[in-house]
């Protein structure tokens, strides 16, 4: 399907740029210009889509939804599938954490939600079938799904309210009753595709830098970082690799659209997918830019129990990985 861009990408390196095929800058740029378009490509095609799905799918629909059913213990399931359909950061997934809590949704719930949708998202999907395939997008996904499931419900059975910060707690006491259902509006479909439009061109805009960065990266990896370096440190048998891909990514902070590249480029280079995966899963749901928004709603105790329980899952996802791909 992309044959053409790598008639593309060869034509502007070696005929335009006149560079040599062994050079390393060759590699580099050669990476550069075809990942670029391509994820570009399926960036844009993406949160189209997904917009023409979440414009019949809004937020507050849901968030009324999960606070108003008994769900029978589903609704941690029902969280991280709804974070999946939400394209947010884990830095823009805050004030949605916060409106959640203020709600009535359960702490446990809305923690779900918060490790969900940074990490398994439409956009996140549609450049994973691009890089990796349909089968590797499919366990990842239900690994992401699975992981933030399973995390929310252990946070909500450790009872962890008393631990949000004061301001939040606030807020809980307020009058959680007020009239704010989801009330069905007739819009034509010729202004909801305007609105769609705009809502993913600001989506684009977010998250085109963090791409663009992600694809320099691992530009610059593909190009000069030789075979088998990764190997010696991040290889399968290193029992240890995986814990370290983790904790090496947390002082990171990207969307998983920036880190597909690098990613990309790990699984090139010797890195076991799983390893590749759980730095990712690292970088994207685990951040230091994160915990500094997320200190106005968690004391420091709430923050370093809600990062362990998610590294852990986030280890465990990677061996299993490591082990079945």
């Amino acid at each position: 399907m992309f044959g053409w861009l790598e008639q593309l990408a060869d034509g502007l390196v070696y005929q335009v740029f006149k560079l040599d095929a062994n050079d390393h800058l060759a590699e580099a740029l050669h990476f550069f210009i075809y990942d670029s378009i391509k994820i570009i490509l399926l960036l844009i095609l993406v949160i189209f889509f997904m917009g023409l799905v979440n414009s019949f799918f809004p937020v507050e629909r849901v968030k009324n939804y999960l606070t108003s059913h008994n769900l029978f213990g589903f609704e941690y399931l029902f969280a991280s599938l709804f974070g999946v359909v939400t394209p947010f950061c884990s830095c823009s997934s805050v004030p949605l954490f916060i409106g959640f809590v203020r709600g009535g949704i359960s702490l446990g719930v809305t923690f779900t939600f918060l490790i969900t949708s940074p990490l398994v998202n439409e956009v996140a999907i549609g450049l994973f079938i691009g890089l990796f395939g349909i089968k590797t997008t499919l366990i990842y996904v239900s690994t992401g799904i699975l992981l933030g499931t399973i995390s929310g419900f252990i946070l909500q059975k450790l009872k962890l309210e008393s631990l949000l910060t004061p301001w939040v707690q606030d807020l809980m006491k307020e009058d959680r009753n007020l009239d704010n259902h989801f009330l069905p509006v007739k819009i034509s479909f010729s202004k909801r595709l305007k609105s769609i439009f705009k809502e993913a061109l600001i989506i684009i805009k977010g998250v085109l830098p963090f791409v663009i960065i992600g694809i320099a990266m691992g530009s610059f990896m593909h190009g000069y970082i030789p075979e088998g370096f990764f190997e010696t440190y991040l290889q399968k048998d290193n029992w240890f690799a995986v814990p370290i891909a983790t904790l090496l990514a947390v002082p990171m902070y990207s969307n998983a659209s920036g880190m597909l590249p690098v990613l990309q480029v790990l699984v090139s280079k010797g890195v076991p997918l799983g390893t590749a995966i759980a730095f990712m899963m690292g970088v994207v749901g685990l951040s230091l830019p994160e915990a500094m928004l997320l200190k106005k709603v968690m004391s420091f105790k709430l923050i370093a129990i809600f990062f362990s329980v998610v590294s852990i899952c986030i280890i465990i996802s990677g061996y299993l990985f490591n082990i079945f791909l």
